[in-house]
C-alpha cells in the first residue's frame, strides 16, 4: 500500500484514521489502474459522448444507445410520424448496447425524436442518456430530443491561463434580464458580461446549464446531462457567450450536478430501459427523499464511465474553464450530511461515507486536471471534510478550491439574532478566518442560496420595507443608512478575510431588492421575482449605484497581485468599542461596527512609516457621509516605546490603508 504522508503532516488529528484514509486513497488508484490499464492517461479513457447519442458520420446517421435492460429499441421521429417501423429498429450488438444507422434523408437538422423502448414486463418513451440538444412543448411540458446538426465553432478567443485567485459572479442566465421572461445567453453575453467585466471579476459560474424539466428547480434537477438547457437557446449561443468571456479574459465555470437526477423516467435516466438501477443505486440508497431525486451509483463502472465523460464533455465540447461541483456533501455521506452536525473528525470516517462516490471525485479531478491543467475545480461541502480541496498526491480528493459555506450562515444569524451594537469584533474575525490553511477556499456574504424565497438577501434584511421608498439619494432614512453602510462593511471584511478566493451572486453586489421566486404554481407562475431589475442600480437619482461603484472598488482592490498570498493577521480586537484592525501584506484593514461612536485618534501598533489610505467605506461615492478627509499621509508616531497609527475611524465605516 502507498504511503500518503502530507495530510498527515498537515493535521496531526488525522493520524488515528490513517487506515481509512490510505485506503481510500489506495481505492482510487485501483480504480484507476482498472480503467487505464497502465498504459494510458485517465483522460484518454472517457468518451462515451463520441460514441452514444446521435452522430453524423459522412453520408449517415449513426445512433447509439446503452440498454442492457431492453428488449427491443426504435427510434421515433417526426419524420416517420411517431412509428415504430422495423427500418428504425436499432439492432443489438451485444454488451448492452444498441445501434442504427439511417441514410442522412432520414432525420433532418431540428427535428423531434424519441426512443420507444421494451423491456420484459414493459415499455415506454424514453429521451436518449447522450442527447445534445432536447426540446419542451410548452403546452404539454413533455420532452423531446432533437436532432442538432453542430457545425464546428470558430473559436475566437484564447482560453484564460490559470486563475489561482478566482473572484467569481455566480449567474443564472434565465433570470437575467429584467423582462418577465426567460432570458438567453444571447442577451446576458449582449447585456449582462460587459457589466461583470466592469466590476472586475475574473470567474463567472453559470448556473443551470445542463438540461432540467422543472425550470423552477434553477437547475439542480437535471434530467439530460450533455443538453444545453433549451430555454436559455442553442449550443452555439452557449459558446459564443463562452467565447465571447474569454475575450474579457473571465474564465468561465460550469455548476455541475453529479450528485443526483430527477426522478422523472420519459426524460430522464430513472428505470431506463425498465431498469430503475442502470445508473442509481438500488433501494432506498437510490433515492434523496429531501430532494426527491435518484442517487447515482458510483460504484459501477458504466455510471463512472457516464459522469467522466460528462465532465470531459463540457470542457472538450464548449471549452468551460471547470465546474462548481453541486452537492458534494449529498455524495459523500450515505445519509447525504442531513441533519448531522460534524463536530467531531470521527464524523468523517465511521463508515456513514460513499467511498465510492469519494473515489469518483478524486478520479474527475485528476481527469479535469489532466484535460485542462488551468482548469478550476470548487467542491460545494457544509461537513469540512480534511482533504477535500487537498491535491491527490498529497492525500486529498483533489479539489482546488472549497466554498466556505458556513461564512453566509454566519452573517445571516448574526444580523437576524444579534443587534449589531452587540457585534463582537472578536468572533467576527474568528469566524471569518477560521478554514483550514493547508487547503484553498472560496468565502461569501452570500450566494444564490440566501435570496430565494422564504430567505432575504442581506440588504433585504437590513432595510426592510424602507428599500421600496427611502432608496432615492436625496432620501433621508437612518435606517437606509445603516444597511447601506453595514453592507459595505460586510463585503469588505468577508473578501478581505477571504482564504484564497471571493464569490458573489448576480445582482447582490448592489443591494438587488426582494428574494429570488421562479416561477410556479404557488404564486401563479410568475416571473415577477426570476429576474434582475438592472434599471435600479442604473438608476442615478437612487442609492443602489452607491453600493456599485464600492463593488468596483472592492474588487480591485483584492485583485490586486499577491493580495491573497498573505494571510489576515489581528492586530486590534476592541470588544467594548467594537474596533477590528488587522494586516493582509502591506494592508492594513481598520473597522469601526460601533453604531454611534466615532474613534477621533485611536492609536494603532503597526510598522512603522507612511501610510496612504487607498480605500473608504465612507466615501460619498459609495453612499457614505465622506467625513474621512482625503489625500491625507499617516505617519505613525513614536510612543510610549511603540511605534503608534493613530486615525479617525467614523462609526459604522471601514478604511483600508497601504503601507509605503
Amino acid at each position: 500500500m502507498r504511503k500518503v504522508l502530507d495530510i498527515f503532516d498537515f493535521d496531526s488529528q488525522l493520524n488515528v484514521f490513517s487506515k481509512t484514509i490510505n485506503r481510500r486513497h489506495e481505492q482510487t488508484f485501483i480504480k484507476e489502474l482498472e480503467f487505464t490499464d497502465a498504459k494510458k492517461k485517465l483522460s484518454d479513457c472517457f468518451n462515451s459522448y463520441l460514441y452514444y447519442g446521435l452522430h453524423k458520420e459522412k453520408n449517415v446517421w449513426v445512433f447509439r444507445e446503452y440498454a442492457p435492460n431492453a428488449t427491443s429499441i426504435f427510434l421515433l421521429a417526426e419524420s416517420n410520424s411517431w412509428r415504430k417501423d422495423v427500418e428504425y429498429s436499432l439492432k443489438n450488438i451485444g454488451q448492452g448496447n444498441w445501434e442504427i444507422i439511417l441514410p442522412k434523408e432520414a432525420l433532418t437538422h431540428g427535428e423531434l425524436y424519441r426512443l420507444f423502448i421494451t423491456w420484459q414486463d414493459g415499455c415506454g418513451d424514453r429521451i436518449p442518456s447522450h442527447v445534445r440538444r432536447t426540446y419542451q412543448d410548452e403546452n404539454t411540458k413533455q420532452f423531446s430530443a432533437r436532432v442538432w446538426e453542430e457545425k464546428p465553432y470558430d473559436w475566437k478567443n484564447p482560453q484564460p491561463t490559470r486563475v489561482d485567485n478566482p473572484l467569481i459572479y455566480e449567474v443564472h442566465i434565465g433570470m437575467s434580464s429584467e423582462l418577465k421572461r426567460v432570458a438567453s445567453f444571447n442577451e446576458f453575453r449582449i447585456n449582462v458580461l460587459p457589466r461583470i467585466a466592469a466590476l472586475g471579476y475574473n470567474v463567472i459560474q453559470i448556473m443551470g446549464v445542463q438540461e432540467h424539466p422543472y425550470y423552477g428547480s434553477f437547475g439542480y434537477q437535471v434530467s439530460n446531462f450533455f443538453a444545453v438547457s433549451s430555454r436559455f437557446g442553442t449550443p452555439e449561443d452557449l459558446k459564443s457567450l463562452i467565447d465571447a468571456a474569454h475575450y474579457y479574459g473571465i474564465a468561465v465555470i460550469m455548476d455541475i450536478v453529479h450528485s443526483h437526477s430527477v426522478m422523472n423516467e420519459n426524460e430522464g435516466l430513472s428505470n431506463f430501459a425498465g431498469d430503475l438501477n442502470q445508473y442509481f443505486y438500488p433501494g432506498e440508497r437510490g433515492i434523496h427523499k429531501l430532494w426527491n431525486s435518484r442517487c447515482f451509483d458510483y460504484g459501477k463502472n458504466w455510471v463512472l464511465n457516464f459522469l467522466l465523460s460528462n465532465c470531459k464533455f463540457w470542457l472538450d465540447e464548449y471549452r468551460f474553464d471547470g465546474f462548481r461541483f453541486d452537492g458534494v456533501t449529498s455524495m459523500m455521506y450515505w445519509n447525504h450530511g442531513l441533519n448531522q452536525n460534524f463536530d467531531n473528525y470521527s464524523y468523517y470516517y465511521d463508515s456513514n461515507e460513499d467511498e465510492a462516490a469519494i473515489t469518483y471525485l478524486s478520479l474527475a479531478n485528476k481527469l479535469i486536471h489532466q484535460l485542462n491543467k488551468n482548469a478550476i475545480t470548487i467542491a460545494e461541502d457544509m461537513s469540512g471534510m480534511p482533504g477535500l480541496a487537498l491535491p491527490f498526491n498529497k492525500g486529498g480528493i483533489g479539489f482546488d478550491f472549497r466554498l466556505s459555506m458556513g461564512t453566509p450562515d454566519y452573517w445571516i444569524k448574526l444580523i437576524e439574532d444579534v443587534k449589531d451594537e452587540n457585534w463582537h469584533v472578536g468572533d467576527v474575525f474568528y469566524e471569518l478566518t477560521n478554514k483550514r490553511e493547508e487547503e484553498h477556499s472560496i468565502s461569501y456574504a452570500e450566494s444564490h442560496d440566501q435570496a430565494m424565497v422564504g430567505d432575504k438577501t442581506i440588504f433585504f434584511r437590513l432595510t426592510g420595507k424602507n428599500i421600496y421608498d427611502s432608496m432615492g439619494v436625496d432620501s433621508q432614512n437612518i435606517n437606509i443608512d445603516r444597511a447601506i453602510a453595514l453592507h459595505k462593511m460586510i463585503r469588505l471584511i468577508t473578501s478581505s478575510t477571504a482564504g484564497d478566493g471571493y464569490l458573489n451572486f448576480m445582482g447582490n453586489e448592489w443591494g438587488h431588492p426582494e428574494w429570488i421566486d421562479f416561477p410556479r404554481e404557488g404564486n401563479n407562475w410568475s416571473y415577477n421575482y426570476a429576474r434582475r431589475l438592472w434599471h435600479l442600480v442604473d438608476d442615478r437619482s437612487l442609492r443602489f449605484h452607491f453600493l456599485n461603484n464600492f463593488d468596483r472598488t472592492q474588487i480591485k482592490l483584492i485583485s490586486t497581485k499577491g493580495f491573497f498570498k498573505n494571510r489576515p493577521i489581528p492586530i486590534v480586537r476592541d470588544i467594548e468599542r467594537q474596533i477590528l484592525v488587522f494586516t493582509r501584506g502591506e494592508l492594513l484593514f481598520a473597522f469601526n461596527f460601533n453604531f454611534a461612536n466615532s474613534e477621533q485618534s485611536y492609536g494603532i501598533e503597526v510598522k512603522a512609516g507612511k501610510y496612504i489610505e487607498v480605500l473608504d467605506t465612507d466615501e460619498l461615492k459609495f453612499g457614505g457621509f465622506g467625513r474621512i478627509q482625503k489625500k491625507i499621509v499617516h505617519f505613525t508616531q513614536f510612543e510610549n516605546n511603540k511605534n503608534l497609527l493613530r486615525l479617525y475611524l467614523p462609526a459604522r465605516s471601514g478604511v483600508v490603508l497601504k503601507f509605503e
